[in-house]
């Protein structure tokens, strides 16, 4: 008998650095599309950087975001690589507003302690907005896939520290 294994939502944003030579935007945007990255939400406001926003099913957070790194590496411009991938360290105005309440309403709530700067590991959430009532929890359940995608976001973020500190 086989397991039946079931799909997870997972929402996620991966941050590139572009090489110093790349391609103009439309060609971005064109490779991209080829690539059937076309579900993505594409950010080029910063220079030498691109912002890609997705929301891909897989059985893991993990695999679902190294499968997408791999495939948006495969039209992105040669040199190019994965900076960041979000939600990792988040603020409490990020999760605000992700929730559709106020900052000040998470501020009265038991939350993990911050990690990092005042910032939030998105992983360590889920059990503190799901065991309050009211538009916290309705508004976490609407957020789930973004929550979802946090621990391996984290997991990727790790490797991409230790890479750049040589270890």
């Amino acid at each position: 008998m086989t397991a039946i294994m079931t799909e997870t939502k997972f929402e996620f944003d991966l941050v590139f650095a572009l090489p110093d030579k790349a391609a103009d935007e439309g060609t971005i945007l064109d490779s991209l599309y080829e690539a059937e990255c076309d579900d993505a939400v594409v950010g080029l406001g910063a220079a030498g950087l691109v912002g890609l926003g997705f929301t891909r099913a897989g059985q893991n957070a993990e695999a679902a975001i190294s499968d997408t790194v791999k495939q948006v590496l495969g039209a992105l411009p040669e040199g190019s690589t994965l900076r960041e991938v979000k939600p990792d360290l988040v603020s409490l105005a990020e999760v605000a507003a992700r929730l559709k309440v106020t900052r000040q309403a998470l501020q009265k709530r038991p939350m993990p302690p911050p990690s990092l700067g005042g910032l939030y590991r998105a992983s360590e959430m889920p059990p503190y907005l799901n065991s309050v009532p009211g538009r916290l929890r309705d508004g976490f359940r609407d957020a789930k896939a973004w929550f979802a995608a946090a621990p391996g976001a984290q997991r990727i973020n790790a490797k991409i520290g230790l890479a750049q500190s040589g270890d």
